[in-house]
Formats: structure tokens, sequence, C-alpha cells
């Protein structure tokens, strides 16, 4: 059992059975609705997931559909209508994100140019203490 939610906790949610895609995700949709460089995703089928709370359903096109807690602002779904009863999840916003870690990328060809070596980037936290 997968369990997650939002930042706030007004949405929660359980994800039974193993997760059959798990991918960071390129496209300019996942980057527009985030925020963020890029989005991890896992997929399970719809009926193993419960939600509990009223997360807020966003039309991202004309075929797919995303929830976000109403809020906080979290992403916690994308529901595409031609990938039949599969849902992705955030993988961020499990309890424990390293309990599905991506094992692929997906729309690399809308990659964000510097993301590509972002991997190299120093990593400025380890040497320095964070000022609040």
């Amino acid at each position: 059992m997968l369990t997650g939610g939002c930042h706030c906790g007004a949405v929660r949610y359980e994800a039974d059975g193993e997760p059959f895609e798990r991918a960071l995700c390129h496209c300019e949709l996942c980057r527009k609705t985030t925020g963020a460089p890029a989005v991890a995703w896992f997929a399970v089928r719809e009926a193993d997931l419960a939600m509990s709370g009223e997360p807020v359903r966003y039309a991202s096109s004309d075929h797919a559909e995303r929830t976000f807690c109403g809020r906080c602002g979290t992403q916690i779904t994308f529901k595409d209508a031609a990938y039949g009863d599969r849902i992705d999840i955030t993988t961020a916003s499990l309890d424990d994100p390293d309990a599905a870690p991506p094992v692929e990328q997906i729309w690399v060809r809308s990659r964000i140019g510097w993301m590509a070596d972002a991997h190299t980037l120093p990593d400025d936290l380890a040497r320095r203490p964070i000022e609040v």
C-alpha cells in the first residue's frame, strides 16, 4: 500500500496494488501545471486508488484531467481518457517517495535544456548552512 497526500493534509490517498509505470516526465503540460522542471509519476489502476478530502479537478487538455488540493495547490493525479482505467499519481506526494522511484524518463524531447546536466550542479547545501 502506497500512501500520500498534499502539503497541507487536506487531501490524502492510498494506492493499492503494484505501480505498473514509474517515470520522470518532461512534457510541457506537466512543467506548466506544477512549476517544476520535471514531474515524477507512478501509475495504478483507478480502482486501486482511494482518496479522502476534496481535490479540485482541472481539465488540462481536451482529453486529460488533473487533481489538486484546493487549499495548498499540490497536484495529486493525472488522468488521460486514452489510458482507460490507469491513473497517474505524483511521486513526490507520497509519504515515502523512495517507495516508487522513477525507472525511466518520458517526453525527453521536451526536456528543458539545462535539465540534461542538472546532476552535475554542485551541492551547496553540503558546504554551507541554510539561511532562513
